[in-house]
C-alpha cells in the first residue's frame, strides 16, 4: 500500500499527535503512525504546567481534555519524615499548582478534535521500518509495517516524535549526547485513600527523594529515587526499606501500599538519563520531543517539552512547506528557536537534582 502526504510524523505520542492536529488545521496534509494499538498505554509523565496549559487553551483543545478528566493539583508540599516543612499554594489569580492529565484523555481529545479534517490520518499498529530518501540524500518518506502488510508513505517532511529511544533517530544516523545523572527511578501506583488531598509531595528520606503525585481517578503514582543500575541487586532484598519511610511519613497510606505493592513486580524502573542530538534537522526530517531531547523526570516537563516543540514548529513547518523549502537550512530554524531553551532546562533539572535537600530547610 502506498500513502502520500506532506507530513508523515513516526509517534503518536503528545507531541506528535498535538504537531499533527495543529499542521491539519493549518492545510497541511500529516500521516500519524503509531506503534501501539491505541491512545490507553502506560505512561508516568502525565503533568502539565501552566505554559503547556496556556498551549492548549490557545488552540481550543484544553475545555476538551477537561471534560474527558484531569485533576489540578491544590498544593506542592515538602516532608522530612512526617514533618511537612515546606508549602507551596496557587498563586494569585490561580486555582492550582499543576495539572495531572491522563495521556490516553489527552491524546483522545486531540485525535476528536481533528476528526472530519481530512488532513488528518491516525495510524496505529504501524511501525516504521525504514527512512527512505532521494538521490540527493534528502529524506522522502518511510516504509512501515501495519497489520504484518508493508505500507510506504511519501512525504515532504518527515517527523520523528518516537520518544528517547527514536527509531528515526537511529535510521538516520544523527549522534546524540546521552547525560547519566547517578540515579534511577521506581514507579508505582496505588489507590489514594478517601480525603487524600489533589497533591505533589516530595519526602526526603536518607538524602533521596521519594516524590507523590496524585492523579486522576483516585490513584498515586509514587517515584523512588535509587542508584544507578541498582535495580537488578534490589529484587533480590526485601521491599520493606523503600515501603517503611512511605508509611512511615504517611500512615494513611499503609493500608493501600501493603494491598497494591506486595512484590516487586509492582514496580516499574526508570533509566533516568537526559540526552541532545547534535542536531534536530536533516534535509527533509525533523526530530521534536524525546526524540531531540530526553529530559529527566524531575520537575515532570518532559511532556511540557515535547507539547512546546510542537507548538512551535506548526507554524515554522507550515511556511517551509508553502514556500517548498524542506532543506536543513530553512528547516533550522525550528532547533534554533528552541535548543537554547532546552539546554536551559537541562542545566536548571541537573541544578535541582544536586540541591534536592536544600528544599527541606524550613
Amino acid at each position: 500500500m502506498n500513502l502520500q502526504a506532506d507530513v508523515c510524523i513516526v509517534g503518536g505520542g503528545p507531541a506528535g499527535t498535538l504537531l499533527g492536529h495543529l499542521l491539519a488545521k493549518n492545510g497541511v496534509s500529516t500521516i500519524i503512525i503509531e506503534r501501539s494499538a491505541g491512545v490507553n498505554r502506560q505512561f508516568r509523565g502525565e503533568h502539565i504546567n501552566a505554559e503547556t496549559e496556556a498551549i492548549l487553551k490557545e488552540h481550543q483543545l484544553f475545555k476538551r481534555i477537561e471534560d474527558l478528566g484531569i485533576l489540578k493539583m491544590k498544593k506542592v508540599e515538602y516532608f522530612s519524615g512526617k514533618n511537612m516543612v515546606k508549602s507551596i499554594s496557587p498563586g494569585v489569580h490561580e486555582d492550582h499548582v499543576g495539572i495531572h492529565v491522563p495521556q490516553a484523555h489527552l491524546l483522545s481529545a486531540i485525535i476528536q478534535e481533528s476528526e472530519g479534517n481530512n488532513n488528518f490520518q491516525l495510524l496505529f499498529d504501524t511501525t516504521v521500518k525504514e527512512l527512505i530518501q532521494d538521490e540527493q540524500g534528502i529524506y522522502t518518506g518511510v516504509k512501515a509495517i501495519q497489520n504484518g502488510e508493508e505500507i510506504t508513505i511519501s512525504s515532504k517532511v518527515t517527523i520523528g516524535a518516537d520518544g528517547r529511544y527514536s527509531t528515526v533517530r537511529k535510521l538516520a544516523k544523527i549522534p546524540t549526547i546521552e547525560m547519566t545523572h547517578g540515579y534511577d527511578v521506581l514507579w508505582a501506583k496505588i489507590p489514594a485513600p478517601k480525603g487524600w488531598e489533589p497533591t505533589t509531595r516530595m519526602v526526603l528520606v536518607n538524602g533521596h527523594q521519594l516524590a507523590l503525585f496524585t492523579q486522576t481517578g483516585g490513584f498515586i503514582q509514587i517515584g523512588w529515587n535509587i542508584a544507578e543500575g541498582s535495580f537488578p541487586s534490589l529484587r533480590k532484598g526485601s521491599l520493606q526499606p523503600y515501603l517503611e519511610p512511605l508509611i512511615e511519613s504517611f500512615p494513611e497510606l499503609e493500608v493501600s501500599v501493603n494491598e497494591h505493592l506486595q512484590s516487586w513486580n509492582n514496580f516499574v524502573c526508570l533509566k533516568v538519563q537526559s540526552s541532545r542530538c547534535e542536531t534536530w534537522v536533516e534535509d527533509g526530517l525533523i526530530l521534536i520531543g524525546d526524540a531531540a531531547h530526553t529530559m529527566t523526570p524531575t520537575g515532570a516537563i518532559g511532556i511540557n517539552c515535547g507539547m512546546k516543540d510542537a507548538h512551535i514548529l506548526a507554524p515554522i513547518l507550515t511556511n517551509v512547506l508553502t514556500e517548498n523549502n524542506i532543506l536543513s537550512e530553512h528547516l533550522k530554524i525550528f532547533e534554533m528557536n528552541r535548543r537554547n531553551e532546552i539546554k536551559s532546562q537541562q542545566i536548571m533539572q541537573i541544578k535541582q537534582e544536586t540541591s534536592f535537600s536544600q528544599k527541606f530547610v524550613g
